[in-house]
């Protein structure tokens, strides 16, 4: 009920444009606007697991801007020396930083673009092009949750014998690890050869062969896309006029804070939130619908 009810193509044509803003962007606005509105995102999709998944990432983030300053020298203000005598600067500290949170934030927006995207679109999506490849993808996506599930069997039959995953000493947990690993692969390699047998019995092999569909762009899908467009084209003008520039070397410059830059820093806000206002708003007209009816 929300935005993962829009068209594939939708879903598509959005998490695309922001993710690549993502990884584009240098500018701690963006940057900051961007991971911020996945951050909530994520936590409306996946509850207290993106909680903890999305606050892992801040100070592996941290972690990565200390790594990245630690080997690379660039910029004039000087913090220190580090433990081999090289010295430490703001702005290498800085950019590190940024591209710590650039990795965070693509990471916690694929989070978000797994709980959107189902097996049936990637499906439809890449049906069009090529059904073998949609079929392939389907068997795949389907052996992931069959593999962890599979996974628990095996060593919930081991611990009956004493040899689980974790029991014993460490070298007997490491042996009792591998061992589960090696039944597995044998039990997806198995499985895999069972799916494409049958499949293959089905004529996916045949020519002609079409693809399936269940869903239809209409105008609520028309409206998303325009309103899309227009966030983009604010979010556009605002990169032409240089409102998403920052240079770390060798000092910290960008561009000075306009009036005009808030409505750039306003219109990729909206762009990073359509999903979750769509969610809200489909949520509240759902209990409106509800309270009429009672």
């Amino acid at each position: 009920m929300g935005f993962e009810a829009c068209h594939p193509a939708v879903n598509l044509l959005y998490f695309a444009a922001v993710i690549t803003g993502m990884i584009a962007f240098r500018h701690p606005v963006f940057l900051g606007i961007s991971f911020f509105c996945a951050f909530a995102y994520s936590v409306k999709r996946n509850k207290w697991k993106a909680v903890i998944f999305d606050l892992v990432l801040i100070p592996l983030a941290g972690a990565y801007a200390l790594y990245y300053s630690t080997y690379h020298h660039f910029g004039m203000t000087e913090l220190g020396i580090n433990f081999v005598g090289n010295r430490l600067t703001l702005e290498s500290m800085v950019y590190g930083l940024v591209l710590g949170f650039v990795i965070a934030g693509v990471m916690v927006w694929l989070s978000c673009v797994y709980s959107v995207f189902t097996t049936d679109k990637v499906v439809y999506l890449f049906g069009t092009v090529s059904p073998r490849l949609s079929l392939f993808l389907a068997i795949l996506l389907r052996m992931v949750p069959r593999i962890k599930k599979e996974a628990r069997r095996i060593n919930m039959a081991r611990r009956g014998i004493g040899r689980g995953a974790g029991q014993g000493n460490p070298w007997q947990r490491l042996v009792n690890c591998v061992k589960i690993f090696s039944m597995l692969i044998s039990w997806t390699i198995g499985a895999l050869k069972l799916a494409s047998d049958s499949m293959r019995s089905r004529g996916s092999i045949l020519r002609g062969r079409t693809a399936f569909s269940i869903y239809r762009f209409d105008n609520r899908d028309r409206a998303y896309v325009i309103g899309l467009f227009a966030c983009l084209t604010v979010t556009a003008m605002g990169y032409l006029l240089r409102q998403t520039r920052m240079i770390y070397d060798p000092r910290l410059l960008w561009t000075p804070i306009t009036v005009m830059s808030y409505v750039f820093y306003l219109g990729y806000a909206v762009f990073c939130l359509m999903p979750m206002g769509l969610e809200l708003w489909t949520e509240w007209r759902f209990k409106k619908a509800r309270e009429k009816k009672l």
